[in-house]
């Protein structure tokens, strides 16, 4: 069962990310050197993964779920929007713009890659490129706008200059001209492919670190909003996608992941660019993360229970 492996590999994941916490409390890895991993990360390692996840003969099967995958991503991502603004409403004092940003984007890239790539490999990490395509083209576009509280459309076009975009793009190429690179440069890759969960993760436990956690156990919104991006969006969202019986399981589950995985480190990133409350995007990131172990599961099994009965 998908739930089954999602809970093993999210316990994994736990345990990667408790390291990280560990290098942290003991100064192995300092606040700075974490920035300098999380952009290796960020622009080379997960970039890598993606590109190999299109080295691989064309099919015709493949090129219609990924151009069907854009479509339910799309789709999804409106969805989630517009269930943001419902469930999280603007109130003097309160910091909504974090709230929804938190409730509506996914970190997908750091959580999203290395589960997906753990339960369907690379044809699982192949439909992913597109939810990630689509998140990174709104999220610089309604997401910036949401933080920043100004309409900067500059930022559309920097997204096209990004390691992820310009991997996904040369992986695109790869696929669909049958380009294969030769056995050397595939394994190199291979390598600094297989780095990328005990990375990712153990760049979130040093961040985690930093969070003050008896005062985030205190406050009342963070459940709030995890409880929004963990359960009840991906709940709603998993009932058209059940209903989608005639599209490939991978794809309906690879976007329910990708949108169901806890709240995006960017909003940290981001609130602290446009000097918003950074703290408390802390906060929500590590609560969710840590939440994300046991919601994952349920979520998912409550899909493939959903899709059963529908």
């Amino acid at each position: 069962m998908v739930s089954s492996t999602i809970f093993n590999q999210t316990l994994i994941m736990l345990i990667l990310i408790a390291i990280g916490v560990i290098c942290a409390k003991t100064k192995l890895i300092s606040e700075a050197s974490n920035k300098d991993l999380s952009k290796f990360v960020l622009q080379v390692v997960n970039p890598v993964v993606i590109f190999m996840s299109y080295q691989k003969p064309y099919r015709t099967e493949l090129a219609r779920n990924l151009l069907i995958t854009f479509g339910i991503s799309v789709a999804a991502m409106t969805l989630v929007i517009l269930l943001s603004y419902l469930f999280v409403r603007k109130k003097q004092g309160r910091e909504f713009e974090i709230e929804r940003f938190s409730s509506v984007y996914s970190n997908c890239g750091f959580m999203g890659i290395p589960l997906v790539d753990a339960i369907y490999h690379d044809e699982g990490v192949f439909y992913l490129t597109a939810f990630i395509t689509v998140f990174n083209l709104i999220v610089w576009t309604h997401g910036v706008i949401l933080i920043s509280g100004k309409k900067d459309f500059r930022q559309v076009v920097k997204v096209f200059y990004s390691p992820t975009i310009i991997s996904i793009v040369l992986g695109l190429i790869t696929f669909f001209f049958e380009i294969r690179l030769p056995s050397t440069a595939l394994n190199a890759l291979g390598f600094i492919k297989e780095v990328n969960t005990p990375m990712a993760m153990i760049v979130s436990g040093v961040t985690i670190a930093a969070t003050n956690v008896p005062k985030l156990l205190k406050n009342l919104r963070v459940y709030y909003v995890c409880l929004l991006k963990l359960i009840v969006v991906p709940l709603i969202l998993a009932v058209p996608l059940s209903l989608l019986t005639g599209v490939d399981e991978k794809v309906r589950m690879t976007v329910l992941i990708a949108a169901s995985a806890p709240p995006a480190a960017m909003c940290t990133l981001l609130s602290i660019r446009y000097g918003r409350n950074s703290v408390y995007a802390s906060e929500i990131f590590t609560a969710g993360t840590i939440l994300s172990v046991v919601t994952l599961p349920l979520v998912v099994k409550a899909t493939e229970y959903l899709t059963k009965i529908l």
